[in-house]
């Protein structure tokens, strides 16, 4: 058992000092926490962000023999706090391939127990393209049980991004396709230029979205709408992606191709002032209460507000329990409650 507090944000918070939440689950992963020194994590220094860290890719090359698809860079400065997840694969355009995912699934675990992370960027460093989706060499390659397999490990990747305790942010400054677009509707907000396409075309291949698609996007545009787009498999650019509020922010494409990312940059800039274990807490109290009934809803935003609130543990500050109360609420096979 862990306290959903301590997952959120960090040992930072007492938890004799504020009301946790307990979520019956198992956590099998090896935590890493990232180094807070100013630096890039794993690129180091000052690098230019147009190709993935040298140093980091002798590193990976010695350790595993594997190239470098994606790296991270810490921002400093008045942009300390936004870490940037960088999609580097340029021969398969970032497809998800075993490496992509691999060192995806290691990054994001490693990020989301660093308290001094308040916003993730996730951006690609290959011009016009942000992911192309699946990698169907490697797919061709695969039988029945192995492509079931790594099926489930790609749908276990969006949700490890989606449950990351702060704000993400997708920059579509390209295509996003499939999986591709996948992993955007896994990330809380999402910024695009008009010249991106993005759509879950997976039934023109005779497939279907099977890494959240099918279920992120009809909660993201309406079930009517999401239906339309996957069973025509369909792409839009930017703009309409705009209007069906597939995308939060869309802009013109500039000259360096990155209006995207800076548009996510921007939006990130706007977080970093705000309250970060309250802006936690409020992913959390909407994350889990679109999942339930109103009444859960409230309940699950009742005990949120506890957690983030500054006078937590005393009296005053509405919303918070009494000792007597032990509220629990069902969500699917878990039972959250207040600990005391």
């Amino acid at each position: 058992m862990t306290t959903l507090l301590r997952r959120l944000v960090g040992p930072r918070l007492s938890s004799s000092r504020c009301l946790g939440v307990i979520l019956r689950e198992t956590h099998g992963r090896t935590v890493h926490l990232i180094p807070r020194d100013g630096a890039r994590l794993l690129a180091g220094g000052d690098r230019p962000l147009t190709a993935c860290s040298r140093a980091h890719s002798r590193r990976q090359h010695t350790e595993a023999a594997k190239p470098v698809e994606v790296d991270v860079k810490r921002l400093d400065g008045e942009d300390d706090g936004v870490v940037e997840v960088l999609m580097c694969q340029h021969k398969a355009r970032n497809a998800l391939g075993h490496v992509f995912v691999s060192q995806m699934r290691e990054l994001v675990s490693t990020l989301s127990s660093d308290s001094a992370v308040r916003v993730v960027v996730f951006r690609s460093l290959v011009p016009g393209v942000f992911c192309a989706g699946a990698d169907l060499k490697e797919r061709a390659l695969m039988n029945n049980t192995e492509s079931d397999l790594f099926v489930h490990g790609l749908r276990s990747l969006m949700t490890q991004i989606a449950s990351l305790p702060m704000p993400t942010i997708a920059a579509m400054d390209g295509v996003a396709l499939g999986g591709g677009l996948e992993l955007a509707l896994a990330c809380d907000l999402r910024t695009a230029a008009y010249s991106a396409q993005m759509g879950l075309i997976e039934t023109t291949r005779g497939l279907l979205p099977g890494a959240g698609g099918s279920q992120r996007l009809p909660r993201m545009v309406g079930i009517t709408l999401a239906k339309e787009l996957i069973f025509t498999g369909r792409r839009v650019g930017g703009q309409t992606a705009l209007e069906m509020g597939l995308v939060n922010r869309a802009v013109e494409q500039n000259q360096t191709g990155d209006a995207a990312y800076r548009e996510a940059l921007s939006l990130a800039r706007e977080i970093l002032p705000q309250g970060p274990i309250a802006v936690r807490m409020a992913k959390e109290a909407m994350n889990r209460g679109v999942e339930v009934d109103i009444g859960s809803a409230m309940a699950i935003e009742r005990m949120c507000y506890c957690s983030g609130h500054p006078n937590t543990g005393q009296t005053g500050g509405y919303g918070c329990l009494h000792r007597e109360e032990t509220p629990t609420v069902h969500l699917g096979n878990k039972l959250v409650m207040i600990s005391r």
